[in-house]
């Protein structure tokens, strides 16, 4: 029996709707007999299955094995164009493609001039939305058709449309080069993290500077500046300048503020650019302005300001409530966010397959924090140990290495000693494989380390030296992101006053936010 729970014919099945598995079968009904056909009775059999079971499929089929591959590869197309006929799947890129193959049909009949005529309103509709692409691609099919469908205008045509073709060339080569930039920016982001020296910070600097396109802002369309804003913010974020990150994220959000058509036409940089924005402010630590950024957010949700499809909601969940999460940490209300983790928990298990297991882990990573955070050091334990026990984390080494220090943090504090010697050891042999042990992680793990050789009465004045100590890096350019992802500093002043680091956090919060 072969068992597949990622074949993708059957997971684009259980990702349809009712609505949308209604209207497929209206679909393939049309001709009448399809409904018979294999590919009708592959998807009644997908339908009803918990997870893909190949035997079950030829068991309640006519269809041989051997026939089963086409079968899968001719019902997924089916579904596929049953989907793009509904109006909630169309968006303004495919009603300009849908024009452009209706010229090419009208031209291949020799209806010149009727394929002239859509392709116009077509390329009216493309620069409009600044959908430059396609805008040149409809110039070059119109340079096609006007070459041979002759008229007294041509030469003055000839030209309009060489200009055209020039002047689009020219911005969709920049659009080109600076998505280019963005994407590669955010891989190396993803993969290296932040800069760690200044041999790091002079590679990525260099990089950068040579690879930006030159441009002139005022001729910037409004992608071209989206994608500008974009390298910029990555840039910055692996050179570890959350202010310029907060300024470049705020100009991504503004594009759509001040013309709010985008928000429908490209619903995902809208809401990644609100993410952006929020995490800014968060990583800056500006509780009142991220207040009411995320207000306003969740009232752009209410109000279906933006295209609501499937992968925006998802997205709306995963951005929602991160930030929901990140506002109790600014408030130092654990207890609080604690309340939200079921709820979280039951949303996760509804978007499953359309979140990355990257995600997830750093839902569990806030999960661990906001208990650290309420005392509940065991709960912490627990989704920290899923995170470290999770293989197929690759390109999040920071969250695995900040998981391991928190984690040893969290097993002194919860009185489970005994392991911590292996515990410790370990977790410096996982770091220097890493190359993550910072200035930071090495004077927790030895401070750690050394518990043991301290005296009770000593202790205090332990806990004030290693404060003084790491209270020097808390603005090092290099050394400070080990202070986003834990709180250490709060945690000692928790231990030399002898309070919670709830209590701690929360008297910063309101002495700084009053």
């Amino acid at each position: 029996m072969s068992m597949e729970k990622n074949d993708a014919l059957f997971v684009l099945v259980k990702s349809l709707t009712k609505s949308e598995k209604r209207q497929f079968k209206l679909y393939a009904g049309r001709l009448g007999g399809n409904l018979e056909k294999n590919f009708m009775a592959l998807f009644n059999v997908l339908d009803k299955l918990d997870e893909f079971d190949e035997s079950q499929i030829l068991k309640k089929t006519k269809i041989k094995k051997q026939q089963l591959s086409n079968s899968k590869a001719h019902l997924y197309r089916q579904i596929l164009v049953s989907l793009k006929l509904n109006p909630i799947h169309q968006n303004v890129k495919m009603q300009i493609r849908e024009q452009i193959d209706f010229a090419t049909v009208l031209y291949n009949k020799g209806l010149h001039r009727q394929s002239l005529k859509i392709l116009d309103k077509a390329k009216g509709v493309a620069v409009f939305n600044e959908e430059n692409n396609l805008a040149y691609e409809i110039v070059e099919l119109e340079k096609v058709v006007e070459s041979q469908y002759i008229t007294r205008s041509m030469t003055s045509r000839a030209d309009d449309l060489i200009a055209e073709s020039k002047d689009l060339s020219e911005k969709t080569l920049l659009l080109s080069k600076l998505s280019n930039l963005s994407l590669q920016l955010y891989s190396i982001l993803l993969k290296k993290g932040y800069v760690s020296n200044d041999e790091d910070y002079e590679e990525v600097k260099s990089f950068f500077e040579s690879s930006l396109p030159e441009y002139n802002i005022r001729k910037l369309g409004l992608k071209e500046k989206l994608y500008l804003y974009k390298a910029m913010l990555w840039y910055n974020f692996i050179t570890q300048d959350f202010v310029n990150c907060y300024k470049y994220s705020q100009k991504w959000v503004d594009l759509f503020y001040y013309n709010p058509k985008l928000k429908k036409t490209n619903p995902v940089f809208y809401l990644k650019g609100m993410n952006y924005l929020l995490e800014t402010l968060f990583l800056n630590q500006q509780l009142t302005k991220f207040r009411s950024t995320l207000n306003y957010f969740e009232e752009e949700i209410k109000t279906h300001s933006f295209t609501i499809n499937e992968n925006t909601e998802s997205l709306t969940f995963l951005y929602l409530y991160l930030n929901k999460i990140n506002l109790y940490f600014l408030e130092g209300e654990f207890n609080k966010g604690i309340e939200l983790i079921p709820e979280v928990l039951e949303e996760i298990d509804s978007f499953r397959p359309k979140i990355d297991e990257h995600h997830i882990m750093v839902f569990y990573y806030k999960f661990a924090s906001l208990y650290f955070g309420a005392s509940r050091y065991e709960e912490c334990i627990y989704y920290l140990d899923k995170i470290i026990r999770n293989k197929k984390l690759i390109m999040r080494e920071d969250l695995l290495c900040f998981s391991r220090i928190l984690n040893l943090v969290a097993h002194y504090e919860a009185g489970l000693d005994q392991n911590l010697d292996a515990l410790i050891k370990s977790t410096y042999k996982f770091l220097l494989k890493m190359n993550e042990l910072h200035l930071v992680q090495q004077r927790i793990i030895a401070f750690l380390r050394n518990l043991s050789s301290i005296y009770p009465h000593e202790l205090k004045q332990a806990f004030i030296n290693l404060h003084k100590e790491l209270k020097a890096f808390e603005n090092h350019p290099y050394e400070k992101r080990s202070f986003m992802y834990l709180d250490i500093i709060s945690w000692l002043e928790s231990r030399i006053e002898n309070v919670s680091v709830e209590s701690i956090i929360r008297k910063k919060s309101k002495h700084q936010y009053k």
